[in-house]
């Protein structure tokens, strides 16, 4: 397997992850009574577009040509860095 295959199939295992995880906040959310049922909707909301953006950035990436692959990579570290860090912060409300 590639290096770039490797970053890859790590990037969809976190991603798949995160998808847990928003079952798990999406369990909590039909649970939450009515006062906090918007709240918790509201972080529900950012953690899936976080998610989105992580996997559009998957997306980009997979279709990047091997020559182009190293700029990529190099601007998805940053992004993933910025997009983990939200979707972990809206994560910690629901602890």
């Amino acid at each position: 397997m590639s290096d770039r295959d490797a970053y890859i199939e790590k990037t969809k295992a976190k991603i798949d992850q995160w998808n847990a995880e928003i079952d798990k906040m999406t369990a909590k959310v039909d649970e939450a009574r009515a006062d906090a049922k918007i709240q918790y909707q509201k972080n529900l909301d950012e953690a899936r577009r976080q998610r989105d953006e992580a996997e559009e950035q998957l997306k980009e990436m997979r279709a990047a040509s091997d020559d182009a692959w190293d700029d990529m990579k190099s601007g998805f570290d940053k992004a993933w860095d910025n997009i983990s860090s939200a979707f972990n912060d809206a994560m910690s409300r629901f602890r």
